[in-house]
């Protein structure tokens, strides 16, 4: 029985080993592909996605969620009239936006002071470990080193900014890793 569970074991890893060479061969001819493309081509490519992106965030649907309080109702409502607003590291308003700073300049619009960073903002209120238990306006934080925060949007999605190259904009929030929500 051990040895037919062993040779399972290695047909198994046989396999697997297959289709890992397959995929690095995909990966690499994708690669080589890229790497022909001129710098204006990259350039298109991306700002097709980022339109993409920006298109499926306009047409999110937020459920019918109620908001945590009036000023999480507040904060988020500030958040949304940022739809559209370009990303900029270290930036906090009002015409552009870095994660922590569209939140922080969101609460700030409903008379709420919360720290600038997101790992400061992740000890500003109670922490919500469970997503079901989110309200819309609650933080949202993402990542083990908790790097990125949003607001939660209701309906599993999250209103953020998410990166340099793109707007502030909904995302669902099963697309980075959540560690908990912070209620302010």
């Amino acid at each position: 029985e051990a040895s037919a569970k062993l040779k399972d074991l290695a047909d198994t890893r046989a396999e697997l080993a297959k289709k890992k060479k397959e995929v690095q061969s995909k990966l690499g001819s994708a690669q080589k592909l890229l790497n022909t493309l001129t710098a204006q081509e990259k350039a298109a490519l991306a700002s097709e996605e980022q339109e993409r992106a920006t298109r499926a965030s306009e047409r999110v649907d937020l459920g019918n969620t109620k908001a945590a309080s009036g000023r999480a109702g507040a904060a988020f409502a500030a958040a949304q009239s940022k739809i559209g607003s370009p990303y900029v590291y270290g930036a906090s308003g009002p015409s552009s936006f870095d994660c922590s700073g569209l939140t922080s300049w969101a609460y700030a619009q409903a008379g709420v002071t919360i720290p600038r960073t997101s790992q400061a903002q992740a000890n500003a209120g109670t922490r919500i470990y469970s997503q079901s238990d989110l309200q819309v306006g609650d933080l949202v934080i993402f990542y083990g080193d908790q790097h990125h925060v949003g607001l939660y949007a209701g309906n599993g999605q999250v209103l953020h900014a998410p990166r340099t190259g793109t707007v502030v904009r909904y995302e669902s929030i099963g697309n980075m890793p959540f560690q908990f929500g912070v209620r302010i």
